[in-house]
């Protein structure tokens, strides 16, 4: 062969394998084009079925129990409807998910709908009224990235482009859009399913699974439901759990493992306690064939269940004071109408403190809700959204009251310890105090006292020797020790609470008003003027007075365990806040003016012929809209205090019922007394003989001042 010949099938060579080369390179870019470019999304989504994926195994959430164990908040075994994004087809989700809305809708069953709009009478698209955070974040870069003042319609539109949902009717659109709009935010993916529905029914879940294989993507699973052995009980105290937000997932996820889809407490002591309740989510990895299919799963970190919290609270007690103070609520409502004062009570609030330790063994608002309710009927939620009486409000804790007389023991406290007064000091009764006549100012008196000293003045809430005292002692010292007692600040208890107000100089100034030193004063010394004070605080109040001075911090834990609730975790001992500053002497003479009070003065009806030694304090306080709020403080016995208790009656007129709710109180802790099937509060070892208040008839005749 020639040389050149040779050269001749080297150049060949040299370019067959060139072209095979540039071909191969060629068929590898279309082949990365078509991976990378055309069908991104499709063979990202088969690269995810191809291999394995971990899920999140979730844990179950501790118990809230009371302080003998009864369950208040416990778990019962439900059923929830997932959906699996590596199973679930895209060109039949949006049928899926509306088979599964018409057969939840069908049976009566919630599913989670948190769509911001909704179709008006005339079949628009509207927002929903009262949902503006969800509608800022529909509207925002993070999902529509629309205009602030886009309509409800226009998001519609943009919405079922996004989620292809053209040919359906209105109302299925906006139920498909719903959920495939929830599914976005809680950030549905292979690794992180989403649940369509919980609490579903045995039958329900029956129905599915003859229908499974029409509907890929959908998974049954067992689950644990939150459910309230007594709704009515607590519901303001124990708190609700809730869908984690926007704002809660971004400060939460990075910290504490947060995902889009979890649930966390919202109010009370879900929130409170959130940590401890949570527990600890598992994981398991998931393997898939190589079509996709579902092949095996192995759990590699078992899910840890959430703490059990033992509260203070006895049961029994907190039917009685909620028993008793939606009775006596009704009854001065009934009086009211017969006397034109107390229609207009609205409801009240109580809260009973263990004088040793502050726990608290009951806190009761009125009106209230029911959690179970609450958690499945939406036109119930609905309801109490507009009733005007505020249901859902816990008035024991944040409902500020004019307090009325029940401020005049930490004024005496005040002065005797500044020496404004004495123990042998009189003061005489004219029937009002007219120091400031000449200024328009004459604060009337119940009666005619005439010379009288303190514990009479107690007794008979003698306005007249108050604002007398109110005057020498001057504000800066009253307000001094009543901060110190627990009045107008905040208690340190575990949930949310109101700080309330103290009247005074600075309370003024921030409201644009002026104090006006001495007359200011005076009222204030009897309760009046700004003064805004929460039960919680009355009741922490009247058990420092009890335990002689020292103030504890309130506290509605006792303890946390572990879920099966053999080990302790966690105690709540007690706490020491303030010492008064009082001497014993000081205590000791007002505490002897609160025993009057319920043995010859302005308690006397109720408590005079008792039983057990009660030291109390009524009160009634003006309002400026409508009738008096009305107040009583006490604590029992009086040689050694057990508990502490504070009621109060919004516009409640007539100290009469304020008192009877203390009684049922007393009754319930010292006699065993309980509420019946029917309601009615019953002393067992005198069955026929209620706790409650006198009849309405008696209510006018028997009214004591405040």
């Amino acid at each position: 062969m020639g040389e050149e010949e040779k050269n001749s099938k080297g150049t060949g060579r040299f370019v067959f394998a060139g072209i095979f080369v540039l071909a191969a390179a060629l068929v590898y870019v279309l082949r990365l084009t078509n991976w990378q470019i055309l069908n991104h999304s499709k063979w990202l989504k088969t690269a995810d079925q191809s291999d394995s994926y971990k899920v999140s195994m979730d844990a179950a959430r501790g118990e809230i129990l009371d302080s003998k164990g009864n369950g208040l908040v416990v778990n019962k075994t439900g059923y929830a409807i997932q959906f699996n994004a590596a199973t679930m087809t895209d060109s039949t989700q949006n049928k899926t998910i509306l088979t599964l809305i018409k057969l939840l809708n069908s049976r009566k069953e919630k599913w989670d709908d948190v769509l911001p709009i909704k179709i008006n009478t005339a079949g628009k698209y509207e927002f929903i009224s009262g949902e503006d955070k969800e509608i800022s974040f529909l509207k925002s870069k993070d999902c529509l990235n629309v205009n602030s003042y886009a309509t409800a319609a226009e998001c519609m539109q943009q919405l079922e482009e996004k989620y292809d949902c053209k040919g359906y009717s209105a109302q299925d659109t906006r139920s498909i859009v719903s959920v495939r709009y929830n599914m976005t935010k809680s950030g549905f993916s292979v690794s992180l399913p989403y649940t369509f529905a919980s609490g579903i029914s045995q039958d329900t879940i029956a129905i599915m699974s003859e229908n499974s294989a029409n509907m890929p993507g959908v998974d049954t699973k067992v689950t644990t439901i939150r459910q309230y052995p007594d709704g009515a009980l607590m519901p303001q105290i124990l708190g609700m759990v809730g869908a984690i937000s926007q704002e809660e997932y971004d400060e939460l996820h990075t910290t504490k493992g947060y995902a889009l889809n979890a649930r966390l407490g919202k109010s009370g002591i879900e929130q409170a306690f959130e940590d401890y309740l949570r527990g600890k989510t598992g994981e398991k990895t998931v393997n898939l064939k190589t079509d996709g299919s579902f092949g095996s799963e192995t759990v590699t970190k078992q899910p840890t269940s959430g703490d059990s919290v033992y509260l203070t609270i006895d049961s029994n007690l907190q039917k009685v004071v909620n028993a008793s103070l939606a009775k006596n609520v009704k009854a001065t409502q009934a009086n009211g109408r017969l006397t034109g004062k107390g229609a207009d009570c609205v409801g009240g609030a109580a809260v009973v403190l263990r004088v040793k330790d502050f726990a608290i063994l009951a806190a009761s608002t009125y009106p209230s809700y029911d959690q179970n309710q609450y958690t499945s009927n939406t036109s119930y939620y609905n309801q109490l959204l507009k009733d005007t009486a505020k249901p859902l409000f816990n008035r024991a804790f944040n409902g500020a009251f004019t307090p009325g007389s029940i401020f005049k023991p930490s004024v005496a406290l005040a002065a005797l310890q500044e020496g404004a007064i004495t123990n042998s000091t009189v003061i005489t009764c004219h029937g009002a105090f007219d120091r400031y006549s000449d200024v328009g100012l004459t604060i009337k008196c119940m009666g005619y006292h005439g010379p009288i000293t303190l514990p009479t003045a107690l007794a008979k809430s003698c306005n007249t020797f108050f604002c007398e005292t109110g005057y020498r002692t001057g504000i800066t010292a009253m307000n001094l020790y009543a901060k110190r007692l627990g009045l107008g600040v905040k208690t340190g208890i575990e949930i949310n609470e109101s700080a309330g107000i103290l009247a005074g100089p600075a309370e003024r100034k921030a409201s644009g008003g002026t104090w006006n030193y001495g007359s200011d004063d005076a009222q204030a010394a009897i309760g009046q003027s700004d003064n805004m004070i929460t039960p919680l605080q009355l009741a922490t109040y009247c058990a420092t007075i009890a335990n002689n001075g020292i103030r504890l911090k309130p506290h509605l834990v006792d303890k946390i365990t572990d879920y099966t609730r053999t080990k302790v975790i966690k105690t709540t001992p007690a706490t020491e806040v303030d010492n008064i500053g009082v001497s014993q002497q000081n205590i000791d003479y007002v505490k002897a003016g609160m025993r009057e009070v319920a043995t010859i003065g302005t308690g006397r009806t109720v408590f005079a012929n008792y039983g057990i030694a009660v030291a109390g304090k009524t009160g009634t306080g003006q309002t400026g809209n409508g009738s008096d709020n009305v107040t009583f403080i006490g604590f029992a016995p009086y040689d050694n205090p057990q508990i502490a208790i504070a009621v109060a009656l919004e516009h409640g007129a007539t100290s009469l019922y304020s008192n009877s709710v203390a009684k049922d109180i007393f009754d319930a802790y010292f006699r065993g007394a309980t509420v019946d099937a029917s309601g009615n509060i019953v002393i067992p070892s005198a069955s026929s003989a209620s706790s409650g208040s006198s009849s309405a008839s008696s209510a006018a005749s028997s009214k004591s001042a405040g």
